[in-house]
């Protein structure tokens, strides 16, 4: 995710803006998405009003539970919640300073949020729709992955090489574990009770054990560059992992611990979305183009492939009603959530 940067960062991240910065001069045009590629499969629905015109989203997570969905608002500092069944803009909840990434525990109804213009994750009651507690996350907090049997947070540190764990019940950072390079995107696996990293510096797969929070494993992807974007399709055993410098997505076997295949998708591949019910995977790119998989135990096949929107790089889906939602920043006069169904 490439948002604000502080001075101190710029070096590390320099690669990464100047991709970001070439495909804002590109992602107005219809991005090229290849010869071969079928049409997407699914169809809008509506465009529905939400807010303000921002310069940035990232990161989205729904409460099936509440039918809220929770979008991170980068540019605007805010998280903007939208409720899925009555088709409206709850609120917008202000000071979550360049909030990154956003996930909602139904469990807990909690939504927790990286604010990394703070450096620290912000705790959301669902209730009030208030922040009430914040705890220090590493050095540009990103991603968050729940871990339900201990209950607690881990946190991608993208730039303090680490994944941050922080106690639920209490809000406080216990633990920190080096992963020895920057940091992707950062998920729990139920299949086997492991939290599973990017170390995108190296382009490995890092699984930690919340038992112990130590690592376990670590895994070379050979075929990928930039490994940033993550997601678990626990019943298949698959990790499925955006890499944003080669346009790549790469299904890696956790059973047998290597790449079962590599496809093309837009350039600057960021956030996935699953739905179980249809093992449908999404890949939102920042150039625009949406890539849509059928995913099966021997990898990921391309359904469809196309252009949706300027900057369209952050998906959710409903596995209820299979809806998929695309935040987008400007849509005439407003930002707009763009609700699609499946064909």
């Amino acid at each position: 995710m490439v948002g604000p940067v502080h001075p101190a960062r710029r070096g590390k991240t320099s690669k990464r803006l100047c991709l970001a910065a070439l495909i804002g001069l590109v992602a107005a045009q219809p991005a090229y998405v290849g010869p071969a590629a079928p049409p997407l499969p699914m169809k809008a629905i509506t465009d529905a009003p939400f807010g303000a015109v921002t310069r940035r989203f990232d990161y989205a997570s729904l409460d099936p539970k509440r039918g809220l969905l929770f979008v991170a608002d980068l540019a605007g500092s805010r998280v903007r919640v939208f409720d899925v069944r009555r088709g409206r803009l709850v609120k917008a909840i202000a000071g979550v300073w360049s909030v990154h990434g956003v996930l909602a525990v139904p469990g807990l109804d909690r939504v927790y949020a990286s604010a990394t213009g703070r450096d620290e994750v912000q705790v959301i009651d669902e209730a009030s729709l208030s922040v009430v507690a914040r705890t220090p996350a590493g050095h540009y907090p990103d991603g968050i992955a729940w871990a339900p049997k201990i209950r607690r947070l881990y946190v991608s540190d993208e730039h303090g090489d680490a994944v941050t764990v922080i106690d639920a019940a209490t809000n406080r950072r216990i633990d920190t574990i080096r992963l020895g390079g920057e940091v992707g995107n950062t998920q729990y696996d139920e299949g086997s009770g492991l939290i599973y990293s990017n170390e995108q510096t190296h382009n490995d797969l890092v699984g930690i054990d919340p038992g112990s929070d130590r690592i376990v494993s670590r895994d070379r992807l050979p075929g990928c560059e930039g490994a940033h974007g993550l997601l678990i399709d626990a019943p298949r055993r698959l990790a499925l992992i955006a890499c944003e410098d080669n346009a790549r997505l790469v299904a890696f076997s956790l059973a047998s611990r290597r790449e079962i295949s590599i496809s093309s998708v837009g350039e600057g591949p960021d956030v996935l979305a699953y739905d179980p019910g249809l093992h449908r995977l999404y890949v939102a790119s920042e150039s625009g183009v949406i890539s849509v998989f059928q995913v099966e135990a021997r990898g990921a096949s391309l359904l469809g492939q196309g252009f949706l929107a300027d900057n369209a790089h952050v998906v959710a889906v409903d596995p209820a009603s299979h809806r998929i939602f695309f935040p987008l920043r400007k849509v005439g006069d407003h930002a707009a959530l763009r609700i699609m169904k499946p064909d």
